[in-house]
């Protein structure tokens, strides 16, 4: 975090509101501190009639690395890490409230992201990333599978074969290739992305609110019934976290090493 010790930053100018990620020293990476501060933050401005438009970024050089495994996640009576109880508690709700607030919400993606923050991103309803920004799905690289929406969102942005070689193989998209398949709406210089956002967002939010609500609405039903999407996600991410390959992917990421998955 910086100075201010806020896991997430807000910012208002005028009917915008500006939430950043501020863990830089993580590249972001979303402990249950953060993750509670951005449900928090993402109820109340949803809540605000002055606030007509939202802009989501990151501190420093990432959008956000994913979730911070370093200790904070709930374990499960047989001593399993409860990442049902993290997605349904957590993740789930601030995705879905994303996606049910009624006006619409600015992705600048500042740099990496991954797993868990690259669903954030999607779930944005305009996706600005900067020259320096790449998307990574990253969850098999730990033995997990995609949450947060992620494969439907994703998918309903560039087609199942594109989404299938992001999730399966896990290639890395820099911020050209994502605009040229049409993962996010634009890419600028990383030193006008701010400005580039808060511009759109201040267009938006001098606009009719009301239709922009209406429009997203019918936007959301291009991804049909979220809420079972995310239980499901959540009942498959749990059976992951039994597995002898989770904790072994989790400790080759923390350690730096190859992982030696048995797939069992």
């Amino acid at each position: 975090m910086t100075a201010d010790g806020s896991p997430v930053l807000f910012q208002r100018d005028g009917a915008v509101a500006t939430l950043t990620l501020n863990r830089p020293q993580v590249l972001n990476a979303i402990s249950l501190e953060l993750g509670e501060a951005l449900l928090g933050h993402l109820r109340a401005v949803a809540k605000d009639p002055e606030i007509r438009a939202v802009v989501l970024t990151g501190t420093g050089r990432g959008f956000s690395a994913g979730a911070d495994f370093s200790g904070d996640i709930p374990a499960t009576p047989e001593g399993h890490d409860d990442l049902r109880a993290r997605l349904d508690d957590l993740f789930n709700p601030a995705i879905t409230e994303m996606r049910a607030m009624p006006k619409p919400i600015i992705g600048a993606i500042n740099g990496v992201t991954a797993g868990i923050g690259m669903s954030f991103a999607l779930a944005c309803d305009l996706v600005l990333a900067a020259e320096s920004a790449s998307f990574l799905f990253a969850f098999s690289g730990i033995a997990l599978s995609p949450d947060g929406g992620l494969i439907a969102h994703c998918a309903a942005r560039i087609g199942l074969t594109r989404t299938a070689q992001l999730a399966l193989v896990g290639d890395r998209v820099p911020a050209k290739q994502a605009l040229d398949w049409g993962l996010v709406n634009a890419v600028h210089p990383d030193a006008e992305l701010a400005a580039e956002a808060q511009a759109l967002a201040a267009k938006l939010g001098g606009g009719p609110t009301v239709a922009h609500a209406g429009a997203k609405e019918q936007l959301t039903w291009v991804v049909s019934d979220l809420a079972t999407r995310l239980e499901g996600e959540a009942g498959v991410q749990q059976r992951n976290a039994e597995t002898h390959d989770y904790p072994e992917g989790v400790a080759a990421f923390q350690e730096k090493r190859p992982a030696q998955f048995l797939g069992r």
